[in-house]
């Protein structure tokens, strides 16, 4: 999706400045990670039709898909599939569990030099995950899908739940001033180096879906924006609870925010050279 350029707080037009910055360097291989709890009825096909889209894209990938605690076939689906499948890497959390934790243990596996965060229930669609590394290899440090942009859709989004999202980021934009409008949407994509800027992770569970593109924005580190397409699950259940997680979100809210205001820049990124694209992110 073509736009402005605009500044690392997204707020603001400005010119990219190409001679000053080199073009790091390209990416060798992409880590895509799904936590699953309880996904018996769709983990395998998610897997599959990931791997056949990557395949057939040219995206070297691994895919590894953590097991946070099912109590379902999703682990014994997981083995059978790793034998058809030899890019799949199929681990367990044993620790506590929780959608952060699971992500964090994906982070400690992965072989790559950048990553995807998709979920197991096929809600994302697998060409956009082929999108975001083409993104990622103009040089950009993080992809962030927006289901609400133009060009982007829902499919079967529970009504209550999208009052509740378009609030949330309304306030979460308001609050950071950036122009990035789906700042929840767990699907995003980082080169790895992202990953290591944004440490140390806190999130232990759906918060985290906010915790890193923040950190990212707040740290520096440039971003694209664009649209993607989501439709609900057609098997298993939902993990977020919505009850739960609302002061966890406040609270990583809270923390990122006084980051921003009050570290005095000790967390930004460090520049020695970025690619003429970085100087913020793209709407």
């Amino acid at each position: 999706m073509g736009g402005e350029i605009v500044d690392k707080t997204g707020t603001a037009p400005r010119a990219p400045e190409i001679e000053d910055f080199a073009a790091p360097p390209q990416l060798t291989l992409l880590s895509v990670i799904i936590p699953a709890r309880d996904e018996e009825g769709c983990i395998a096909s998610t897997v599959e039709h990931l791997h056949l889209e990557l395949r057939l894209r040219g995206v070297p990938h691994e895919i590894i898909v953590v097991d946070d605690g099912s109590t379902d076939q999703t682990w014994a689906l997981l083995n059978e599939v790793s034998g058809r499948v030899a890019e799949l890497v199929p681990i367990q959390n044993v620790n506590e569990h929780g959608f952060g934790r699971a992500i964090v243990r994906g982070f400690q596996a992965m072989k790559g030099d950048a990553v995807v965060i998709m979920m197991a229930d096929e809600s994302d669609d697998c060409r956009d995950v082929v999108r975001y590394w083409n993104v990622l290899n103009e040089g950009y440090d993080c992809v962030f899908g927006s289901r609400f942009a133009k060009g982007g859709g829902v499919i079967d989004y529970p009504w209550l739940k999208y009052l509740l999202n378009r609030a949330a980021n309304f306030f979460l934009r308001a609050l950071f001033r950036v122009r990035l409008n789906d700042i929840t949407n767990a699907f995003k994509g980082y080169r790895r180096d992202v990953i290591d800027g944004c440490q140390p992770i806190i999130a232990p569970h759906f918060n985290l879906t906010i915790e890193l593109p923040l950190k990212a924005i707040v740290r520096g580190y440039s971003w694209k924006m664009i649209p993607v397409t989501w439709r609900n699950r057609q098997s298993g259940v939902a993990k977020l609870k919505i009850r739960e997680m609302g002061s966890r979100y406040l609270f990583i809210c809270l923390y990122v925010w006084l980051e921003k205001y009050f570290s005095r820049g000790d967390y930004r990124r460090k520049l020695s050279a970025a690619p003429a694209n970085s100087r913020g992110g793209e709407l």
